[in-house]
């Protein structure tokens, strides 16, 4: 099902198959904000939306943060700092929309 050792070995990690489980509960994930950042554009509710900008932007840092971490342990890649790069702006972004919301 899918490939689920794609995504990590782009940066150089290899993931076994007894360690595909981790990969689907990700990629899981990943489709359930998707579904919510499509769903999020039809909401009138400022609330609402605040709080589900507020949840990627911590969602977004978060990952931005541990890759700087991994960066730290395992030395640059290309792929990763350019993904640190998006996901810092991305956070920014979605902040903006949840102080927008607020106001």
């Amino acid at each position: 099902m899918g490939f689920p050792a794609a995504i990590p070995a782009t940066v150089g990690v290899s993931v076994e198959p007894e360690e595909y489980l981790l990969s689907y509960f990700l990629g899981a994930a990943e489709l359930g904000v998707g579904l919510l950042s499509l769903a999020a554009i039809r909401l009138h509710d400022a609330a609402a939306v605040r709080l589900i900008a507020l949840c990627f932007a911590a969602f977004h840092g978060a990952t931005a943060i541990l890759e700087v971490v991994y960066v730290g342990t395992q030395g640059p890649s290309a792929v990763l700092v350019a993904n640190i790069g998006l996901r810092v702006v991305v956070t920014i972004v979605f902040v903006v929309i949840a102080r927008r919301r607020a106001a």
